[in-house]
């Protein structure tokens, strides 16, 4: 299936700590695209792998994860607003 992460982690609590963490799992399964978000093509068993190496790094009180999930990458309509990134990550 083709997934959209998205993170939010808060600055406070070793914020920066956890968010180093967090962009580095999620750079192993997924395209980094802008900022805090993430897409590609993942497997039920690769996000429920990716979910749990991020557990330890989520404070429930403080921060958020969000995962979009298509059946393909076809059936997602996706616009550029303003300046499109080269998608150098894509290149092997």
């Amino acid at each position: 299936m083709y997934v959209v992460l998205v993170y939010d982690i808060a600055q406070d609590k070793n914020g920066h700590k956890r968010w180093s963490h967090v962009y580095k799992i999620c750079k192993k399964y997924l395209s980094h695209i802008q900022n805090s978000v993430f897409e590609g093509e993942m497997t039920k068993v690769q996000i429920t792998k990716l979910q749990q190496e991020l557990k330890p790094y989520i404070d429930k009180g403080l921060d958020s994860v969000i995962i979009f999930k298509s059946r393909q990458e076809r059936w997602l309509d996706k616009e550029f607003w303003g300046k499109e990134d080269d998608a150098t990550d894509f290149i092997l």
